[in-house]
């Protein structure tokens, strides 16, 4: 950033006025951030400590059945550089934006809206290279600049570990609780632990853990097969104090239906998968009220 000698002395009207705009700027954009929050009930933030357990999976079906359940839901995916919620979606385009330079969630249907960084990129094999600063004022924008409107639950989606996106969520989004997923072999819950140390430091409640992938009975001749063994999210919920709120299948068809950008929960499939789901999603709603 350049710099004059107005700037560098600190004390000059010209710097003054000129930081009075820019703190004028900010409270403003607080305002519209505190009025924005303030129309939605609850706030979900689904994390992960390592990538590849379906948490993204796992965050948009979670927001279909909730919409299912007659909630008014926003999905808002604040992984900035690899966001897939739209692809999952089925949600193709940019954002519209209104005459109130409001930007316009997509509709996935009469309760659900969506935001991604995806319906932001004219190209979607474009890769966001943003540093921290940035990636937090993206995340403000999602929040103040996007005509939310009244919501029951906004699911959050965030990329996996514990860096700038979940740390600006927490400090953005009072009374946010964390979903936190997992996959039962002990490389993920070693990054499940830190997260959920993570969530403690910034006093981030965290709603409950779910395991993901689990044990599932073969297609062929019923034998449970366990790809990734099983029980481990169980007992690291309870080593670490935290809800656990049970263990999905794996399912190749979760697979299929988010490469098809249709949500496994959206066609009321009866499968394992969707059973355990709507469990889990029950015991969220439970822990809401």
């Amino acid at each position: 950033m350049a710099t004059d000698e107005n700037t560098a002395s600190g004390c000059s009207s010209g710097s003054c006025a000129s930081g009075g705009g820019q703190g004028m700027a900010a409270k403003i954009q607080e305002q519209i951030i505190e009025s924005s929050l303030a129309k939605i009930k609850h706030k979900l933030l689904v994390m992960s400590g390592k990538g590849g357990v379906g948490k993204s999976s796992i965050a948009a079906n979670t927001a279909v059945a909730l919409s299912r359940r007659g909630f008014r839901v926003g999905l808002m995916d604040v992984d900035l550089h690899g966001p897939s919620i739209a692809g999952i979606m089925g949600l193709k385009g940019l954002l519209d934006v209104g005459e109130d330079h409001f930007a316009i969630p997509k509709a996935f249907n009469d309760n659900l809206k969506v935001v991604s960084m995806q319906s932001l990129l004219q190209n979607g094999d474009d890769p966001v290279i943003w540093r921290g600063p940035a990636k937090t004022g993206v995340i403000r924008q999602f929040i103040g600049d996007v005509r939310w409107g009244e919501l029951d639950f906004l699911v959050i989606d965030s990329p996996p570990g514990t860096g700038d996106e979940p740390l600006s969520v927490a400090q953005m989004v009072p009374g946010a609780k964390a979903l936190i997923v997992t996959t039962p072999q002990d490389v993920a819950l070693a990054d499940v632990r830190k997260s959920i140390n993570f969530c403690k430091a910034v006093n981030l409640e965290v709603l409950g853990l779910v395991e993901n992938m689990g044990p599932f009975a073969c297609p062929c001749c019923g034998k449970t097969i366990e790809v990734f063994k099983s029980g481990g999210g169980r007992r690291t919920a309870a080593e670490m104090g935290v809800l656990f709120l049970g263990t999905l299948p794996f399912e190749p068809q979760v697979v299929k239906s988010s490469d098809e950008g249709k949500p496994l929960l959206n066609e009321a499939a009866e499968t394992p998968f969707a059973r355990e789901l709507n469990a889990v999603v029950e015991k969220i709603v439970q822990r809401f009220q």
